[in-house]
């Protein structure tokens, strides 16, 4: 299931402080910016009311953390789930089996990021689009999601790491300004 809320500025950060979890209180406050400080707790929340609409959990989570800093739900292995944000939405991902999730801001097109992290047959499809920064916006958060999922981020293989993949869902919202893509670990050869 896919919990988003594309509306930062409605949020009270306030308000929203009492239903985090300690844990997730410390983290709140190594931020600086105002911006991310709601967006960790409105993640936190997206996540908790799904936990609490789906599997009636209704205490705040803890996390633990595997070796590449993914969380987990403390004593809760059967649930899966990741938290993605930007500066205009914060999206939850939640599943009985492995999945990841990346929402990024639709920004205007830049040459020199495409061709560091785009393959030659990507290029092309961005370079033919009506909206080239929505098609590039679309290929970067598959590659985020897939990435996510494999446990690393971006890396030398970043131009490559789409091929054999399948099953990617992206969603674009060009009124709202952002691009989610929710991967579940699919390729061509059923993985």
């Amino acid at each position: 299931m896919i919990y988003l809320d594309d509306d930062i500025e409605g949020f009270d950060l306030h308000a929203a402080l009492p239903m985090l979890s300690e844990q997730r209180r410390e983290q709140l406050h190594k931020f600086k910016h105002e911006l991310e400080k709601k967006t960790c707790a409105m993640a936190y929340m997206l996540l908790r009311g799904g936990l609490r609409q789906e599997y009636g959990i209704l205490k705040p989570p803890q996390f633990c953390y595997n070796e590449h800093g993914k969380p987990h739900i403390q004593g809760r292995p059967d649930i899966h789930f990741n938290l993605s944000h930007c500066n205009v939405g914060v999206i939850c991902a939640l599943s009985h089996c492995p999945v990841d999730i990346d929402i990024e801001s639709i920004n205007e097109y830049d040459d020199s990021l495409a061709n560091y992290s785009m393959n030659a047959q990507e290029l092309q499809l961005i370079n033919a689009a009506e909206h080239p920064n929505v098609a590039f916006t679309c290929l970067w958060t598959m590659k985020e999601a897939v990435l996510k999922w494999k446990g690393c981020g971006i890396n030398d293989n970043i131009k490559d790491v789409l091929k054999g993949v399948t099953g990617i869902e992206t969603v674009v919202n060009e009124n709202k300004g952002y691009v989610y893509s929710l991967y579940m670990g699919k390729t061509s050869e059923g993985v």
